[in-house]
């Protein structure tokens, strides 16, 4: 059976460094507790360190960097699309009924 990676939020990410920059539990014990690899906290602690520079430097937020990767992924899938669309009306066909039939011949 694959396993799965857990998805942690950026706030148990955040929670997780925050524990491990105070330093009053070892890396072995907030692992224990959170319940992730220690590497994985030496990883966020050290992102987390890196990015505080960017709240005293008035440079993009956290949260642009978020939205210029949602913003490239959502040009990426609509490339995609576009090169589907492109491939079925040279074929002389549309999209939406070749996936109609394609749902009605897989129920």
């Amino acid at each position: 059976m694959k396993q799965t990676r857990k998805k942690h939020s950026a706030a148990f990410k955040a929670k997780v460094a925050v524990a491990a920059i105070r330093g009053d539990r070892t890396v072995a014990e907030l692992a224990v507790q959170f319940g992730v690899h220690p590497n994985q906290i030496h990883n966020w602690k050290k992102q987390l360190l890196d990015g505080a520079v960017n709240v005293f430097e008035g440079g993009v937020p956290a949260e642009g960097a978020t939205n210029e990767a949602r913003v490239d992924l959502l040009y990426r899938q609509i490339g995609k699309l576009k090169v589907e669309n492109d491939l079925y009306e040279g074929l002389g066909v549309k999209r939406d009924v070749v996936l109609a039939r394609a749902a009605m011949t897989a129920a």
